[in-house]
Order: C-alpha cells, then structure tokens, then sequence
C-alpha cells in the first residue's frame, strides 16, 4: 500500500499560483519538457501541480532546437505518456528506498555523505560477491602438459629440448 505524496516546494508556490491563472484563461497549455521519462514526470507533475484537465494538456517532444523541429512538434502534439511518468517514478522511489536503507552503511564504511541508489546498490553487490568469490578461493595446483609430435629425424632434438625444460621443474614439483 505504498505511495508517494508529493508537495510543491513552498518557494515556488508563487510561480505555480501564477502559471495556474495563466493556464485558466488558456483553451490549451502545451508541455515541452524533455522527451525522456524524467521529462515526462515532469510535464504529469506540472500539470497534476496546475490543476490540468487532461483534456487541456497537451505534450509537445522535440529533441532539437530548430524551427522546423519545434513547428513540427506543435503539429503534431500528443498527451502525457503514463507509462513513462510510471516507469520514471518507480526508478525515483526505488532510488529512495534503496538509498535511504543503504546510505548509512556507506557512510559508516566508507565516507560520510556518500548516496547510493538502485545503480550503485547493485554495483556494491557486485563487488561484494565479487570479494565473497576471492575470499572463498582455495588454491588448487594444477599442470598443463604439452605433447609435441615428431618425426624420427627430429627425436634427438625435441629429446634434448624437453630435457632442458624439465630440469627446471623444482624436484618437488615433478610426479613419482
């Protein structure tokens, strides 16, 4: 049953007061924040903040700053995408709860005011199990045999060159 309140912040009451009664005499208002997920949230906020009939609002996404782009997104405008105010609101809270949880460890570790979220949670759990891993290890000796074939003529040679190498094996390092 959880879910989040959001307020607006006391010192932009005045400006959303303002944009309020500019947007009562308007038949339209057009959103244009960033085409990401954050943006989207933004425009939902901005408009849940105003008081927006759905009806009324309407998004505009352009990823450029040029005429033609912005004319054609006023052509062709859209409404809030819900999926993507959800999705952005979801990373927001998990980046909270996580955080909030996960914070204070950092801090008592690490060094203080230090934040961690859903990305940074999951990389210190990488590197934890990463360490888990390490410190688990138990060393294990092991060989690796080469075998080189050749032909009678060759014999003498890969005899001496094999003897070579394994007088450089340590005696205790060689099998009975």
């Amino acid at each position: 049953n959880f879910a989040p309140t959001y307020r607006v912040l006391p010192g932009r009451r005045q400006l959303i007061q303002s944009l309020a009664k500019m947007a009562s005499g308007a038949e339209r208002v057009f959103l244009a924040t960033d085409l990401d997920r954050e943006g989207e949230a933004i425009a939902w906020h901005l408009s849940e903040a105003l008081k927006l009939p759905v009806s009324k609002v309407s998004r505009v996404v352009f990823n450029e700053i040029t005429k033609r782009a912005i004319s054609h997104a006023f052509t062709e405008p859209g409404q809030i995408d819900l999926d993507k105010v959800n999705a952005q609101q979801a990373r927001r809270i998990l980046d909270r709860i996580v955080g909030y949880e996960l914070s204070p460890l950092l801090w008592k570790k690490i060094m203080p005011r230090l934040s961690a979220g859903r990305v940074q949670s999951v990389a210190l759990r990488l590197l934890v199990e990463r360490e888990q891993q390490i410190q688990d290890f138990k060393p294990d000796e092991y060989w690796r045999i080469s075998v080189a074939l050749t032909s009678s003529e060759q014999h003498d040679k890969a005899r001496e060159a094999f003897d070579k190498l394994w007088q450089k094996v340590p005696q205790d390092k060689q099998p009975d």
